[in-house]
């Protein structure tokens, strides 16, 4: 079985992209980041470019094939923001629930039918020899009034996905890996990942 490493030293988010790539018949062992990898600035314009330099950066420091994901809330009332500021757009990076009051303060004028907006991921693949490949997911729906449910993490709950009466936050972690942004773009890595690992 072949090693990739995933650019995250979260034991969570390995996890759950194992389960990803197992389930779309991609026969590799995911391991995390090492704690003395170098850090990477995600200074990149979009998520395709955030993606690309944290899994160019995790391929030069461990000589592994490596994956990355960038990923963020694209409003469209907003212009598309907060977008790959997502994380940090009430200023300090990763107080979701300041992310969240302040994208509900902006749109909270905004009429139920221009509410639409997406999840957005981009996953990388970069190889030891400089070969790369990214791809996009998305998760189209719509952004709600009031938060609802206890599950996910940042913006999830106040996201509706189209077709669907329950936020993301409300739906079971398998329920919301079959739908989700993430889960759209790592499978369609997935072939990608077979026919090169």
């Amino acid at each position: 079985m072949s090693r990739l490493v995933l650019a995250t030293q979260n034991a969570h988010k390995v996890g759950e992209l194992q389960e990803i790539l197992t389930a779309a018949g991609v026969d590799v062992e995911l391991v995390a980041l090492p704690s003395d990898a170098p850090h990477v600035v995600e200074d990149e314009l979009t998520f395709a470019g955030n993606a690309a330099k944290k899994a160019r950066s995790a391929a030069a420091a461990t000589g592994l094939p490596a994956v990355a994901d960038d990923s963020g809330l694209c409003v469209d009332a907003l212009n598309g923001m907060p977008g790959i500021f997502s994380a940090r757009w009430a200023g300090s990076h990763g107080d979701d629930a300041a992310n969240l009051r302040l994208l509900l303060d902006q749109v909270g004028d905004v009429p139920d039918e221009h509410r639409g907006a997406s999840f957005v991921c981009a996953a990388a693949l970069a190889l030891p020899s400089g070969e790369e490949r990214v791809v996009e997911g998305r998760l189209v729906g719509r952004i709600v009034r009031e938060p609802r449910g206890s599950g996910g993490f940042g913006y999830d709950p106040i996201f509706v996905p189209d077709g669907l009466d329950v936020t993301t936050a409300e739906m079971a972690p398998e329920d919301k890996n079959a739908i989700s942004h993430r889960g759209n773009a790592f499978r369609a890595l997935a072939p990608v990942l077979r026919e090169t690992i």
